[in-house]
């Protein structure tokens, strides 16, 4: 078990942070084990379809060989967020910039009690150029794998972790840590004591327990994730990567995307929809505008329900527009998005559908 001592300042500071490259790691996994994820399997058969049609030069062998057989990872290839989103390029530099005792240690870490993979046994060879090089060799692998893999469905990826954030925001705000902490994992467990509390993670490798000591707690969600991941050690300062919600939705859309405007929302594509929205609100609102009410649960941004019904944004925002007028929807701005989430009187309306 590792354990996290959290004050009240600790808490104040407490963040959330996206990792490109902590993504582009993680997704390594599913790459080299599909029983891990049965959610991103259509991403992988995208993924070795592109990279199988590479003209060579692509070492598939060395890349996958950073996975260890219980699917854990040298922890110097996730570095900490230094900002909210960082770039991949920025965040691949701290790696380059890794020490060549770190990087063997890491590696031999990641892969104990077996013996490292063939691809990795420069990490063992004599000084500090052969794993210095290996270091070099694999910040290259990994930054034609984002682009081959994670780039190009990065914004959507980012939709669902954002959406997540604002999800455990709430959370935050309504009932403080416990509730924050209450279904972000089942690995978490959060207890107070007095003006402390403590954040206990269940069912890890390895053991520690550490003080923030005013150093807060980063959270970084991840869609890729499939448990918690604290730090490796008691240095580091306090962090989790945690599973993301909503990563269900990230390749398959929602039944029936029928999401239409004016007269052609009738008809037999209408009567389709309406079975999923359910017989009593659509006659109310529209089979589309009954679906929409249905999917804003939880706070979403225009861009991310367009994609989930797979039509046009300018659709969305027409029925979000009427919904709104109706009080059946609020809106309101999180940093460059405006989120909408059904009101009291959507939730009874809904409810009561």
């Amino acid at each position: 078990m590792i354990s996290f001592e959290l004050g009240v300042e600790d808490l104040a500071h407490t963040r959330f942070a996206l990792s490109p490259l902590g993504e582009t790691v993680l997704s390594l996994r599913v790459l080299r084990d599909p029983g891990v994820s049965v959610l991103h399997l259509p991403w992988r058969r995208s993924v070795l379809a592109r990279i199988g049609g590479l003209d060579g030069g692509f070492d598939t062998g060395l890349l996958l060989s950073l996975v260890a057989d219980l699917l854990t990872l040298p922890d110097f290839l996730t570095p900490r967020p230094a900002v909210f989103e960082p770039e991949f390029e920025d965040e691949l530099a701290v790696v380059r910039g890794t020490p060549p005792d770190r990087v063997r240690r890491d590696l031999l870490a990641a892969h104990a009690p077996h013996p490292l993979p063939a691809p990795l046994h420069a990490a063992t060879a004599p000084g500090d150029g052969p794993v210095t090089a290996l270091r070099d060799t694999l910040c290259e692998l990994l930054h034609r794998y984002w682009e081959i893999a994670v780039r190009p469905v990065w914004p959507q990826i980012r939709l669902v972790a954002e959406a997540d954030m604002t999800y455990r925001a709430r959370q935050l705000a309504r009932g403080g840590a416990r509730l924050l902490f209450a279904d972000m994992h089942p690995q978490l467990r959060w207890e107070d004591a007095g003006s402390r509390g403590f954040l206990r993670i269940h069912r890890t490798i390895g053991g520690y327990e550490a003080k923030a000591c005013g150093r807060g707690l980063l959270l970084v969600p991840s869609v890729f994730a499939h448990k918690c991941a604290p730090p490796a050690g008691p240095d580091e300062p306090p962090s989790l990567l945690y599973p993301s919600r909503g990563a269900a939705t990230l390749w398959e859309a929602e039944p029936e995307p029928v999401l239409r405007t004016g007269a052609d929302a009738g008809g037999r594509a209408a009567g389709r929809a309406a079975g999923a929205a359910g017989d009593a609100l659509v006659p109310l609102l529209g089979a589309p505008r009954a679906r929409l009410l249905r999917l804003l649960a939880e706070p979403a941004a225009t861009v991310e329900l367009a994609r989930r019904l797979r039509v046009t944004p300018s659709a969305v925002s027409q029925h979000l527009r009427v919904l709104h007028a109706a009080g059946l929807a609020t809106r309101a701005r999180h940093g460059r998005q405006v989120l909408y989430r059904r009101s009291p009187l959507g939730d009874r309306l809904a409810a009561g559908g």
